[in-house]
């Protein structure tokens, strides 16, 4: 039995004796309502016994803090969750798209858990990411970029993020993921141990499952996409 509670920003799924704990943060807009847009997943993962923690946020520029606002609450869930099950566990982080880039500039560098699993990287520019930033900032005489910028966050996660252990999973219908120049970048540290998969999937595959099921019912899940969420949840537990 699953017991489910909402605090620090944080949907949290606490199976009665977790082996492990998830800290998943996913993707720009999709994050508001993880509970909902990422429900597949987060149910694929609960099934493998293992405490989720998915935290809820509305993007902004500042991803810096964002990351360290995400930090914090996952460490007070880990407490609370500990308190509970009357044990400290271990935990994994996982991200989709931007929030991948929150977990790699988290303020500890990634050396509380451990390991890190990206799924569909991505650090475009604002002007990328966000529909006619380009042509406003133009005519309003104003520059907007994300914090840290797109290039400034490889070269601290070059020189300041300490977790070895990663796993990247990309998707070959997937147009906006960047973790090619993810992965260069951790292999340019020394000791190393990233390794990748690619997977056949666009960049939204493991999202918006939970929010067509809802509406639509079973019937709107299509099989593709419910084998691929598995074959992902697969993937985390045999890379314990």
């Amino acid at each position: 039995m699953t017991f489910t509670k909402y605090q620090f920003n944080n949907f949290c799924y606490w199976p009665s004796n977790p082996k492990k704990i998830v800290e998943f943060i996913g993707g720009s807009y999709l994050a508001s309502k993880p509970d909902l847009t990422y429900k597949r997943f987060i149910d694929s993962l609960i099934n493998k016994n293992y405490a989720v923690h998915a935290y809820k946020y509305t993007p902004q520029f500042d991803h810096q803090q964002l990351a360290i606002k995400a930090w914090r609450d996952f460490k007070n869930c880990r407490i609370s969750l500990s308190k509970r099950i009357g044990t400290s566990i271990p935990s994994i982080r996982i991200g989709h798209s931007l929030g991948c880039k929150l977990h790699l500039i988290s303020p500890d560098g990634g050396r509380n858990c451990e390991k890190f699993i990206s799924i569909s990287f991505n650090n475009f520019s604002a002007n990328k990411s966000i529909p006619l930033l380009k042509q406003i900032s133009r005519k309003l005489e104003f520059n907007s970029e994300f914090s840290p910028s797109p290039e400034r966050t490889l070269r601290l996660i070059e020189k300041t993020y300490n977790q070895k252990n990663n796993f990247l999973i990309k998707f070959n219908s997937d147009e906006l993921d960047q973790t090619d120049k993810l992965f260069s970048c951790l292999k340019a540290r020394k000791e190393d141990n990233s390794k990748g998969v690619m997977l056949k999937g666009t960049h939204t595959i493991i999202a918006s499952a939970g929010l067509r099921e809802n509406f639509l019912g079973d019937w709107a899940d299509d099989e593709f996409k419910r084998n691929t969420i598995k074959k992902i949840s697969n993937l985390i537990d045999e890379s314990d």
